[in-house]
């Protein structure tokens, strides 16, 4: 059975409510299609799960200044300026969360761990209502896992099983993310028949992915 869907076809899955994952770094390994169908279509009350919210014009931040997120789990909202007011102002709920921790989350969600122990955090405002435990003497706070209902990520290169490959930077959060949603769909730059990958270069296995994004001249 074919994975390809339609952009329309994807946008219709996401719905009010909805915990999103959104792969990319300031924007780049972003899905940008999925992402602009988002706007356009205006989905609101949405919770999301990135790295940053990129910029007001690029990424994930079209969907911050369209006020679709009612609460987001990120570890950087400095160079979106609209982030920073909602979450002042209290208009969206912001969660900041150090990177290396949050990328930790994501993967025990994606591999059924029950959370990570970590110092990053420990005797500052992180660990208000946190669990701490004591390992050999030392102490970690419980990081729970993070999952998602979608993960809309990106590849450079997808085959028509799901299998997705990389070029430099794009690879980011997205293959973790893609193991850590009930649904994951790929948008990619590419696809090619399978066995147009090599092996070697595949860095997201077909199994995480549940939908690939057609490309656009495909209509």
């Amino acid at each position: 059975m074919s994975k390809r869907i339609t952009l329309e076809e994807a946008l219709d899955m996401i719905k009010p409510g909805s915990v999103v994952m959104v792969g990319g770094f300031l924007g780049v390994g972003t899905p940008q299609r999925l992402i602009n169908g988002l706007v356009k279509r205006g989905v609101k009350g949405l919770t999301l799960i990135c790295n940053d919210t990129a910029m007001p014009d690029k990424g994930v931040g079209k969907m911050v200044v369209a006020g679709q997120f009612d609460k987001i789990i990120t570890s950087h909202i400095g160079t979106n300026k609209e982030a920073g007011r909602q979450m002042m102002e209290g208009i969206t709920e912001v969660v900041l969360v150090p990177q290396g921790t949050l990328i930790e989350q994501i993967r025990a969600g994606g591999y059924g761990l029950g959370g990570i122990l970590t110092k990053t955090g420990l005797g500052t405002e992180v660990e208000k209502g946190k669990q701490i435990i004591e390992v050999d003497g030392e102490n970690y706070l419980l990081e729970k896992p993070l999952k998602a209902d979608f993960a809309l990520i990106y590849a450079d290169v997808a085959d028509e099983k799901g299998n997705l490959s990389y070029r430099g930077a794009t690879r980011n959060f997205n293959p973790v993310m893609a193991s850590a949603a009930d649904t994951t769909i790929a948008e990619s730059k590419r696809t090619v028949p399978l066995g147009g990958i090599d092996p070697n270069d595949v860095v997201v296995p077909a199994v995480f992915v549940d939908y690939i994004l057609e490309e656009e001249h495909d209509g």
